[in-house]
Parts: C-alpha cells; sequence; structure tokens
C-alpha cells in the first residue's frame, strides 16, 4: 500500500508565498486523492508491492494501465514536488559542485532561473517544469499531466508543479508570478545537490 508521506514542514512554512491553506487543499485534498485512487487501482494485482518509481516504469507508456500511472506518477511528482520546497526562513543557493553545473550549463544562476521560470510560464496546460541530470547534462525539461521524467530515463533534481490547484488560491492566473516566488525564495537546494550524486 502507498501511504501519503508527512510535509518536510509545517504547513506555514512556506507563507507568504505558498499559504497554508493552498497547502490544506494540494496536500490535503489533491495528493492525498492521488494516493487513494491508486490503491484502489492496484488493490489485488502484481503491482500491489511495488514502491511508487517501480510502479511508474511498469506501467510507462502501456494504455491499458495509464489510470495506474497517472495516479503513481502524480503521487511520486507531488512527493517530490514538496521536497523540492524549504520554509522561507532557510536562505540557500546552490552548493559549489551544483552551481558550476548551473554556470556551464546556463551561463549563471539568473540565466538557469530565467530559463525555467519561461518554461513554467510556457507549459501549455497543466503539468510540471524539471531541473534533470540528463546523462550527465543539467536540462530543463517540461512534462504534461502526469508525466515524469522517471518514465524518460532521467534524474530529477528539484520540480515545480504549475497544475493550477498549485498555484490558484494565491495566485490567481498568475503562474509566472508563483515561479518567480519559488524560485527566488522556496527551492531547496540541498535536495538538488542529493539528487545529483
Amino acid at each position: 500500500m502507498i501511504t501519503l508521506p508527512l510535509l518536510p514542514f509545517a504547513s506555514e512554512a512556506l507563507a507568504p508565498h505558498i499559504s497554508a491553506r493552498t497547502l490544506e487543499f494540494h496536500y490535503g485534498k489533491h495528493h492525498q486523492a492521488y494516493i487513494d485512487n491508486l490503491n484502489k487501482l492496484i488493490a489485488d494485482t502484481e503491482l500491489a508491492d511495488l514502491s511508487l518509481e517501480e510502479i511508474i516504469v511498469a506501467t510507462a507508456g502501456q494504455p491499458d494501465k495509464i489510470a495506474i500511472f497517472n495516479n503513481a506518477a502524480q503521487a511520486y511528482n507531488h512527493n517530490f514536488f514538496w521536497l523540492s520546497l524549504r520554509p522561507t526562513t532557510l536562505k540557500m543557493k546552490p552548493g559549489s559542485e551544483l552551481q558550476a553545473l548551473i554556470d556551464s550549463t546556463f551561463g549563471s544562476l539568473e540565466e538557469f532561473y530565467t530559463e525555467f521560470k519561461a518554461a513554467a510560464v510556457s507549459q501549455f496546460g497543466s503539468g510540471w517544469v524539471w531541473l534533470v541530470n540528463d546523462g550527465g547534462a543539467l536540462k530543463i525539461v517540461k512534462t504534461a499531466n502526469a508525466d515524469t521524467p522517471l518514465a524518460h530515463n532521467q534524474v530529477p533534481l528539484l520540480t515545480l508543479d504549475v497544475w493550477e490547484h498549485a498555484y490558484y488560491l494565491d495566485y490567481q492566473n498568475r503562474r509566472a508570478d508563483f515561479a518567480e516566488a519559488v524560485l527566488r525564495n522556496l527551492w531547496n537546494w540541498d535536495f538538488a545537490q542529493k539528487n545529483l550524486v
């Protein structure tokens, strides 16, 4: 059985950039629903004893298992999103290794922020924007709906949820403002560094 992990911070710890009210709905309702739906779909199947990551890999690209993949991937993506964030009281920058990769790939941290924000704004409809390690190279990738880098042999480092439920209570239709707030104030660079190895 897949369970909803605890948030790695208090519900008010991301304010004013993400409110406790948004977390109440996003984590408590949306994320929980993906977990509940997935458990119903895999009950009494060969997938029931697998990890979330194993379920994603086993069902990716299989039309007859799309509902399982969607719910498993959304559960995973949300788990990863919460870990990509850190409380506003912890100011953080990339470590030297990651900073060097960002500089060599994007030119500077500022240019990375600009490219990442542009990807978030240009993602049509619902989806995710990721910083990934793709065969040793950093890339910014967009995935639609529930798609995830795990299904494409990429190693995710950080992600931003750009489904409307992630930001609508706080930002309404201002996705760019939401992306800017997260990038500048909530990014968990320590988590990204751990994923890099």
